[in-house]
């Protein structure tokens, strides 16, 4: 894999500054790292959540002590390797979009610091990580798993078709929340359903405020988004989205069924997205940013409580046998 001859890799413009791969990376590799978002590690993040707590939620279900650890590093791994291959297959198909976009016109293809041939050889590379990570997995999870490609195939042509493509990226983001119950249970059950519905709608809300940073640049070259289509009244749309999901996640803690902590949880992750409402404005690109990526810390906060209903019972089990 090369870049192409003289072309360097700028940061791109919603990196964190001071990045780890902007600081301390080779330069030979930086493109591809900033290719798989490496210096943007939120999106692995809210790949990554929906697999934890379904994991969180299986192991409450079959009353196990904690959940799987080594499934959380396997869901880990596989998030970062197909959150990578996911943006390069984007970045291949929408290379000329972002050529036209602020935002997005220095990531590496559209900048030129990484050819098509080499992104394609990196997209297979990042691929069969994930390939490895799907493999350790039980046959019913493995199933699950693929059927999820097309869901991911497709995302990026989207915002040329619809004005919800957020949609998409929400079935493809939240898949995990079917992976860690599937691979507990070998089955997919009610509360997994909800689960996954609830993680739908919760980045479907969470990715158009994201979109609010190009909604002018969108406009410009005809891409569509929830961002353009709610416009000023995003705000009780992302609020009606946000009880929903609350609701959808309230009723899978129901059917497993969940405790104390878990109910905490949620009311954890229900004050924070209470919190990003109201601190919403569509039209301050930075805090737009700084919401989306505060969903890391919602979701931290739901993934506690779930985990606590089953660390809490099985210490007290221990000191009083």
């Amino acid at each position: 894999m090369s870049t192409q001859q003289g072309a360097v890799a700028p940061t791109v413009a919603d990196a964190p500054p001071d990045n780890w791969v902007d600081r301390s990376a080779p330069a030979a590799i930086r493109p591809y790292l900033h290719l798989a978002r490496l210096d943007r590690p939120i999106g692995s993040w809210l790949l990554l959540l929906p697999c934890w707590w379904s994991t969180a939620l299986a192991a409450i279900a079959a009353d196990a002590p904690y959940p799987d650890p080594t499934l959380l590093i396997l869901f880990a791994i596989g998030a970062v390797a197909m959150r990578g291959a996911g943006c390069t297959w984007n970045d291949i198909l929408d290379r000329k979009i972002d050529q036209a976009v602020a935002r997005t016109r220095a990531r590496p293809i559209a900048s030129g610091a990484v050819s098509v041939p080499a992104a394609l050889a990196f997209l297979v590379f990042q691929a069969l990580i994930g390939l490895g990570v799907l493999l350790c997995l039980p046959r019913f999870a493995i199933v699950t798993g693929i059927a999820s490609l097309g869901v991911v195939a497709v995302y990026p042509l989207m915002k040329r078709i619809t004005s919800v493509p957020q949609l998409t990226l929400g079935i493809a983001f939240s898949w995990g929340a079917l992976m860690g119950w599937a691979s507990v249970f070998d089955t997919i059950s009610d509360p997994a359903l909800l689960l996954f519905a609830g993680a739908v709608v919760w980045v479907f809300a969470y990715d158009t405020i994201y979109a609010h940073q190009d909604r002018e640049d969108d406009a410009i070259v005809g891409v569509r988004s929830t961002a353009l289509l709610f416009g000023a009244n995003t705000g009780l749309a992302v609020a009606l989205c946000y009880t929903l999901v609350v609701v959808l996640f309230a009723g899978a803690l129901l059917l497993v069924p969940a405790g104390l902590f878990s109910l905490l949880g949620l009311i954890g992750f229900a004050a924070h997205l209470r919190w990003q409402v109201s601190r919403l404005d569509i039209d301050d690109s930075a805090r737009c940013l700084a919401l989306f990526r505060s969903n890391r810390d919602a979701g931290l906060i739901l993934f506690a409580g779930l985990s606590l209903d089953t660390l809490v019972p099985s210490a007290l089990r221990l000191i009083f046998p």
